[in-house]
């Protein structure tokens, strides 16, 4: 069938002493390793007949018997639920996953939760290991790549978007209205006699959340003639770093207002505006993301759109629990609105106010 005996062999030798698991069969046929769980529970339509002679070639020359209870999670219920987040180190992170954790425990079932650090290749690899863990089923903060990573899988298995739904393939999905949340909240900030605007941003490519953040910052203020423009940033970045950046801004001879996209930016951002404390909220403004756990407390308080992290959350597992049991009780595509929490950073007088 065009394997290289020698190769087998060899393979073999290496792990006479362990158990060969569907890793090492997939390793071996050249597959993935979804495509061996497939072949084993007989779904051979979703394969070539060539691919599945090969898996069989090695099935048989190994001796491989796959592990019972591992044949069985394909065959039933298990009720674990697969959670793929890009960072869950921030507190928007951890309010997601308690409400999906909450409503999932309601309900009898138990979380599967991995980080994907934003990665299509670490998505597939993390998406493929749930699966083949028995998951019912998947909640995701997807990459923009993740639709396609999901078509090549071929797993039969519901999956809900959250945070960051693309756009093309039908997928249930729940989210939060950054677009009108930001376009609100710059609007305010013209309105309160802010001049010059400036984004903070992580690379907005990666996620549809922050390319509508952005898109709300840029059509508000360029409807409303004010000059503005992106900053992106990344984990790498330092706070002096972006008070470099933002020279500009706290120098200048008109009132500015900072975004910062990213809650796990605002520090980063605080930090490096420390030295022109002094400036705001009337020579400068700071409007952050969630963080409430700090940026009430700062001095000054900081102004954050609040996004309902925590519903969102139990949004995402109701919606997914109601497509495992099949009930399609449940409206698939949710839209949860954010808050602002004015604080001290933009509480400068409306135009109104001044004139």
């Amino acid at each position: 069938m065009g394997y290289v005996p020698d190769k087998l062999v060899n393979y073999m030798e290496k792990n006479r002493n362990g158990k060969l698991t569907i890793n090492d069969i997939a390793t071996l046929a050249g597959v993935s390793k979804a495509t061996v769980s497939f072949y084993l529970n007989g779904r051979t339509d979703k394969m070539s007949d060539k691919t599945a002679a090969k898996i069989q070639e090695i099935i048989d020359r190994t001796g491989y018997r796959p592990n019972a209870l591992a044949r069985s999670l394909n065959d039933k219920r298990t009720n674990m639920i697969g959670v793929i987040i890009g960072d869950i180190t921030n507190s928007f992170a951890n309010q997601i996953v308690k409400g999906i954790d909450d409503y999932a425990q309601e309900k009898g079932y138990q979380l599967i939760l991995a980080s994907s650090s934003y990665s299509a290749d670490k998505e597939r690899r993390l998406t493929e290991s749930m699966n083949e863990m028995g998951a019912d089923g998947f909640i995701v903060q997807p990459t923009v790549q993740y639709d396609a990573v999901w078509q090549t899988m071929n797993i039969s298995k519901p999956l809900v978007y959250f945070d960051s739904p693309t756009a093309s393939n039908g997928t249930p999905w729940v989210k939060t209205n950054n677009y009108e949340a930001v376009y609100n909240a710059a609007e305010t900030m013209t309105a309160r006699g802010y001049e010059r605007f400036v984004m903070i941003t992580a690379d907005p490519y990666v996620l549809r959340t922050r390319m509508e953040r952005n898109k709300g910052f840029a059509d508000c203020l360029e409807l409303a003639g004010k000059p503005h423009e992106i900053i992106i940033a990344d984990t790498h970045t330092s706070a002096e770093e972006l008070e470099e950046k933002l020279q500009a801004y706290v120098t200048g001879d008109k009132p500015a207002c900072i975004f910062v996209c990213n809650n796990w930016l605002l520090d980063k951002t605080y930090l490096a505006l420390r030295p022109y404390r002094h400036l705001i909220p009337e020579r400068l403004g700071l409007v952050g993301f969630d963080s409430l756990e700090w940026s009430e407390l700062a001095i000054p308080s900081i102004t954050t759109i609040v996004q309902p992290a925590y519903e969102e959350g139990r949004a995402a597992a109701r919606i997914l629990i109601d497509r495992i049991e099949e009930r399609n009780e449940v409206e698939p595509n949710q839209i949860l609105s954010c808050r602002i929490n004015y604080q001290e950073s933009t509480n400068r007088s409306s135009r109104e106010e001044q004139q």
